[in-house]
């Protein structure tokens, strides 16, 4: 069911664990995160970033989502780090999605609520729920692109106020990940206490962006099949962990289902080079998703809670 995540973010903020976000961009990425979801009996968010709405259109993608959501599991349908304020606004008009992100993070404190504040105020009107971002989480990820030099960690002493000027819904937070698959140099380090700190100092639920994992059986998986991502790293599960324990309650993955789906899809390719129907190459890459995506919820906590 086609659902607003205003209530599984509540559910998950009370109860202390976090509900995955997943980025989709064609069909098989949505049948195999809905498989897990389905296997896992767990809420789950679908989200389109803006650049999936370039390559595959919003009318396509909201058609799988709708279709996809008359499983027996609450699915959201969430614009993902919307930067382009006229096309979150339209998205916004257009009424697709029952979730949005307005992600002002590079605009000055004054700048970022006051833009949010409109976004908030067009959305609510539309019974849209609102995702802001307070910090800037660098690296690279379809149409966001944020320098090391650019970016900046969330002030809890910003926090309050920021939520209080724009009313939003949820609230990215900037704690030390990054977009793309080179997070980190060495382990993994995120502030645990700045998002405390941050918990501490609002009650709306609280996103992190740039968590995949970049799981050591995966990326050695990955490069048997010919990709080149030895210097890849991401977010250890035991970060994972603690970012949730601390207050986490959304996690946004898409790097882990790229690397999934690529390294199935380059392994059938190279098995079955007589093959011409592509179907026998998408749906191994469909169902490596699904593992990853099913390892993810029962990392998160929000398996079982559909």
């Amino acid at each position: 069911m086609l659902v607003s995540p205003k209530k599984m973010l509540a559910d998950a903020h009370r109860g202390w664990y976090a509900i995955g976000a997943f980025n989709i961009n064609n069909l098989e990425l949505v049948q195999g995160i809905m498989e897990a979801a389905i296997m896992e009996k767990s809420p789950v968010i679908l989200q389109t970033s803006e650049g999936a709405i370039d390559y595959a259109g919003i009318e396509f993608l909201s058609a799988i989502v709708r279709v996809a959501a008359k499983a027996k599991v609450p699915v959201a349908f969430h614009l993902d780090h919307g930067k382009n304020e006229r096309l979150v606004r339209s998205m916004i008009k257009l009424g697709l999605h029952t979730s949005v992100m307005f992600d002002g993070s590079s605009l000055p404190f004054p700048q970022n609520s006051r833009a949010t504040r409109a976004i908030v105020q067009l959305a609510h009107r539309r019974r849209i729920f609102v995702e802001a971002e307070l910090g800037a989480i660098a690296g690279i990820e379809d149409f966001v692109s944020v320098s090391e030099r650019d970016a900046h960690l969330t002030s809890p002493k910003q926090v309050a106020e920021f939520v209080k000027r724009t009313g939003c819904d949820a609230l990215a937070v900037a704690i030390g990940t990054s977009h793309g698959a080179y997070k980190f140099k060495e382990s993994s380090r995120l502030d645990l206490k700045r998002l405390r700190e941050i918990k501490d100092a609002t009650n709306v639920p609280l996103v992190l962006h740039g968590a995949s994992g970049v799981p050591l059986w995966l990326k050695r998986r990955s490069i048997n099949a010919g990709s080149h991502i030895e210097d890849a790293s991401g977010v250890s599960d035991e970060h994972i962990k603690k970012a949730i324990k601390a207050g986490i309650n959304k996690i946004n993955v898409d790097t882990d289902l790229r690397i999934a789906f690529t390294t199935a899809l380059r392994e059938a390719l190279a098995t079955d080079t007589k093959n011409i129907d592509p179907r026998k190459y998408l749906a191994p890459a469909r169902d490596l998703v699904t593992k990853v995506v099913r390892e993810k919820m029962r990392l998160f906590g929000c398996a079982g809670k559909a």
